[in-house]
């Protein structure tokens, strides 16, 4: 059986309840309406009365009817409380290929990551597949333990195969049935985000996946789905999952062999991408490249359990790369307590064993994963305070805002941080901090390769806009690795961005900031 590309996003967004104005209406005859932090208590009446109902009360996200939507959304533009506004649309879906050939009687991946010689852990950090819900009646999950549903599954036919086969990989138990997952008794948690549809996933359903998993405390989100549009609620989402320290996990896609475009979660900064290889170790010809490859793991032929017959089959796809490498990661998270989501992200990918052409490329990120090496791996520096990747995700009520303290403030005006930079995954630092009335601001940049330092007002629209004009308060000036940026401010207190960016061709940066 072959599971063509991975679950394919619905950009929907739906009310968790049905308004009475929106019985019977379909999802996608609405549109997704987001309102500023700051309008949430004053102008959400004004949602609601439109028949909008809640997805996201964190991110401020509403479902509101398309005959309303004409009316609302200038209303609310107006009165300067939209954020976004999002249209209803279906961006693809699941589609099932059977395969003729039997069941693998061999899981050929175990020796390939290096699993076939240490002993999983117990029961530790949760993996939360948000898919399209398991069958808890298959034998593999019928009275398993540790296993989580976190809304209604709704495993019929078609709907709940897909989310099935990514909780096997992950989870199944070895319980003398069937085939054994890559940490058989971790805590397993399942959103179905394609509940009523069966083979689409929604957004707001997406949305409302993350969401629960990263409530629940820090853990390992998997994502095996995709689409070639990019989600703003989505993203917002991801962010805050990422800012309440959880590693999410994408699988990077199927479209190897149709041109590679980029897909989403996959391509979202900070989400570990996963592409597949095959039994000979090579990157599947199917598997989506692009620069934000992280890691590859076994993807051809991969034994699954089907909730088709209740059974056990095989399946290729880059959907089944990352729920092995979300369970490896829960694996070593469990075993190395210490780490946090940050560090984890680089001690899951740099651990790898690098395949093909030397370091890393588009097609297998750092290389195939490796479970020993990841538990042996010097843990890294820690990143705090991301996602912090431009002025929007630092200022108050930024688009994408998750609530990331300021660096300094009028109480704490000085410092020191220790953080890291990927071009990538991490392209920016932008701190907000405090500007002291009448006083002089230093910042101390030290860096192990050529970091650029400026300081920004707070009215500021990004970091990285072409012409810095009068926006720009002060830069550092010399080339290397350490950077001095100094401010004397005349007049009130007040806050502005320092922002940490790399020097073109830098590839990778740990630096140590100090702010006075």
């Amino acid at each position: 059986m072959r599971l063509a590309s991975s679950l394919t996003v619905a950009a929907v967004v739906a009310g968790i309840a049905v308004s009475p104005g929106t019985a019977g209406t379909s999802t996608l005859d609405s549109t997704l309406v987001g309102l500023h932090a700051s309008a949430r208590c004053t102008d959400a009446v004004l949602v609601t009365s439109a028949g909008g109902s809640v997805v996201a009360p964190s991110l401020g996200l509403y479902l509101v009817p398309n005959d309303a939507v004409r009316h609302l959304v200038p209303l609310l533009r107006e009165r300067g409380s939209l954020r976004l506004s999002a249209p209803n649309r279906v961006a693809g879906s699941l589609a099932v290929k059977d395969f003729t050939d039997p069941l693998v009687p061999t899981e050929w991946w175990r020796p390939v990551i290096g699993v076939d010689a240490v002993a999983p852990p117990g029961p530790g950090r949760p993996v939360t597949i948000v898919d399209s819900g398991i069958d808890v009646t298959h034998p593999e999950f019928l009275g398993r333990a540790n296993t989580e549903t976190l809304n209604e599954q709704e495993p019929a036919g078609v709907g709940g195969e897909h989310g099935t086969a990514v909780g096997s990989v992950v989870a199944a138990p070895a319980n003398g049935l069937g085939l054994v997952g890559v940490y058989p008794e971790a805590v397993l948690r399942s959103w179905d985000a394609a509940k009523g549809a069966g083979t689409q996933l929604e957004t707001f359903q997406i949305v409302q996946g993350i969401l629960a998993a990263a409530n629940s405390g820090p853990g390992v989100i998997n994502l095996s789905l995709g689409s070639d549009q990019r989600e703003d609620p989505i993203e917002q989402a991801v962010y805050e999952a990422v800012r309440k320290g959880s590693l999410v996990v994408a699988s990077s896609g199927n479209s190897g062999d149709d041109g590679n475009p980029l897909g989403y979660p996959a391509s979202i900064p900070h989400v570990l991408t996963v592409g597949a290889t095959d039994a000979s170790n090579g990157v599947a010809s199917f598997s989506s490249r692009s620069r934000f490859v992280d890691i590859a793991a076994p993807g051809v032929a991969i034994p699954i359990a089907t909730a088709a017959g209740k059974g056990w089959r095989t399946a290729d796809g880059t959907s089944f790369s990352a729920p092995l490498v979300s369970g490896a990661a829960a694996w070593v998270w469990t075993t190395r307590p210490e780490l946090d989501a940050s560090q984890l992200f680089e001690v899951m990918r740099r651990s790898a064993i690098d395949i093909g052409a030397p370091g890393r490329d588009d097609a297998g990120g750092f290389g195939l994963l490796n479970v020993p090496a990841a538990l042996a791996f010097p843990a890294p520096v820690r990143d705090p305070l991301e996602p912090n990747d431009d002025i929007e995700f630092v200022k108050i009520d930024g688009f994408y805002d998750t609530s990331v303290p300021p660096l300094t403030t009028p109480g704490r005006r000085a410092t020191t941080v220790r953080a890291r930079i990927d071009p990538v995954e991490d392209p920016r630092d932008v701190y907000r901090v405090w500007l002291p009335k009448n006083g002089r601001f230093t910042a101390a940049l030290t860096a192990d390769t050529n970091l650029d330092l400026g300081l920004w007002k707070q009215t500021a629209i990004s970091v990285t806009q072409r012409t810095a004009g009068s926006e720009r308060l002060a830069r550092g000036l010399k080339p290397g690795t350490t950077e001095l940026v100094t401010f004397a401010n005349k007049g009130p207190g007040r806050y502005a961005f320092l922002a940490v960016i790399p020097a073109r061709g830098v590839r990778e940066a740990t630096y140590r900031l100090r702010v006075s």
